[in-house]
């Protein structure tokens, strides 16, 4: 989808293309790894079971329309700050529903990532480390669907529910193997051919899966490689996805939650990823996009976060209420933040310099700010962060240890930047 208000990159446009291409090389780089493993990650997770939800805010959010508004400044715009559910702390009134829940919160408001690319900074907010060519790195879904995931769910590891179109993304996992990359629900549809045809009974179909497994046994006997073996468990994961095709239907939500969440995509989509984690999903991305507002930022901000506002709010809660917010940790972020400064077109632009994300859940400390940008917003004056501490952070909040390593065909590879660390003061 390209937006009039974007930028115009090609981060804005989805290209099946790309996307087939990422998938080849998710399986190419699989290859040149026989072996890997994380020593102590077993005994960490005989602990209280985690999930991970993060709302991705495609294209860039405005920090000063969301956590660190700047009102009466000569940056800050036409919206006001209000009181939150914690005396002291303020965020933009563009998110009356989601104050109500900042008890439940952690903000930190001096990010400094350095990084005003579209494509690079998804991939350092993903990852916690700086693209570089030549080398690629596991998504945070990928690290949790290979360590926190259990290997009997039915469900994958690893689910995006994203606008647009659908499918496997492989490259996510780097060298841990497609296995661990995403499956994309495009517009939070249920994945493709999960149905079975209505003229293949149960006998028949039993009897055509038997014969796969038996021709992919033989196969495997003289030629397993890390290709046959994603196809294998697809093939299995795409039978067991039928079995609880199910859990991506909505419309079995009751009339009151689908007004609750909103009837706009993202409400719809932000349903679907509570049934999902209920149904046992280790990690699910919601995306929602485009917040690319180099032109009109104010009148998009109003409609789009309001959007954000009513199903984040009601997910929230319902996650607390269900009991499922103390062992899921809740992410809200973007790739970057965008200027304070306004520009001609009444539009913000890129900004990675100073900006903001929220977090709740499991691990996370609630009620607390960490970190401060100045007076208008232009440059970070407390505990400044870039996205390798994010990335330890959050492994830590969900019980592993980032300074572990991975062995990767002989080679170690800490699974978090080593010249990072957690940030405490947001851990519980």
């Amino acid at each position: 989808m390209r937006c009039s208000y974007s930028c115009r990159s090609t981060e804005h446009v989805i290209s099946r293309r790309g996307f087939l291409g990422g998938v080849a090389t998710g399986l190419g780089v699989a290859t040149g790894f026989s072996g890997l493993t994380l020593p102590s990650v077993a005994a960490q997770l005989e602990r209280k079971e985690r999930q991970v939800l993060v709302i991705w805010l495609a294209g860039g959010a405005s920090q000063l329309e969301t956590w660190d508004p700047k009102p009466k400044t000569d940056t800050g715009g036409p919206f006001r700050d209000i009181e939150t559910s914690v005396p002291g702390i303020r965020i933009s009134e563009l998110l009356p529903l989601t104050a109500r829940q900042m008890h439940r919160m952690a903000l930190l408001r001096s990010i400094n990532t350095k990084e005003n690319d579209h494509g690079k900074g998804a991939y350092l907010m993903h990852t916690g480390r700086k693209e570089m060519p030549g080398q690629e790195y596991p998504h945070f879904g990928s690290v949790a669907a290979k360590f926190l995931a259990g290997e009997r769910n039915p469900l994958p590891g690893y689910i995006h529910i994203q606008p647009g179109g659908g499918g496997l993304a492989g490259r996510e996992a780097a060298f841990l193997g497609p296995k661990y990359g995403s499956l994309n629900l495009g517009n939070g549809q249920a994945p493709a051919n999960t149905a079975r045809p209505a003229s293949i009974g149960d006998a028949a179909a039993q009897a055509r899966d038997a014969l796969r497994v038996h021709m992919n046994d033989r196969f495997a006997q003289r030629r397993r490689t890390a290709e046959t073996e994603a196809y294998t468990t697809t093939y299995e994961q795409a039978v067991q996805l039928m079995e609880r095709r199910e859990v991506f239907d909505v419309t079995k939500e009751p009339a009151r939650d689908v007004e609750r969440y909103g009837t706009h995509d993202f409400g719809r989509h932000c349903l679907l990823a509570r049934r999902l984690l209920e149904a046992g999903t280790t990690f699910v991305k919601v995306s929602h996009s485009n917040y690319d507002t180099h032109n009109e930022n104010f009148d998009f901000h109003l409609e789009q976060v309001g959007e954000f506002d009513q199903a984040f709010s009601a997910l929230l809660d319902d996650l607390a209420v269900r009991g499922r917010l103390e062992h899921t940790l809740v992410v809200v972020m973007s790739e970057f933040g965008r200027t304070p400064q306004i520009n001609p077109y009444y539009g913000r632009d890129h900004w990675g310099t100073a900006w903001s994300i929220a977090l709740a859940g499991a691990g996370i400390k609630p009620g607390v700010v960490v970190g401060k940008t100045n007076a208008n917003g232009t440059a970070v004056v407390d505990r400044e962060v870039h996205g390798g501490h994010l990335f330890h952070t959050y492994l830590r909040a969900v019980g592993l240890d980032p300074t572990e390593s991975f062995e990767a065909n002989g080679r170690a590879i800490q699974i978090a930047d080593p010249t990072a660390s957690s940030i405490r003061e947001l851990l519980a």
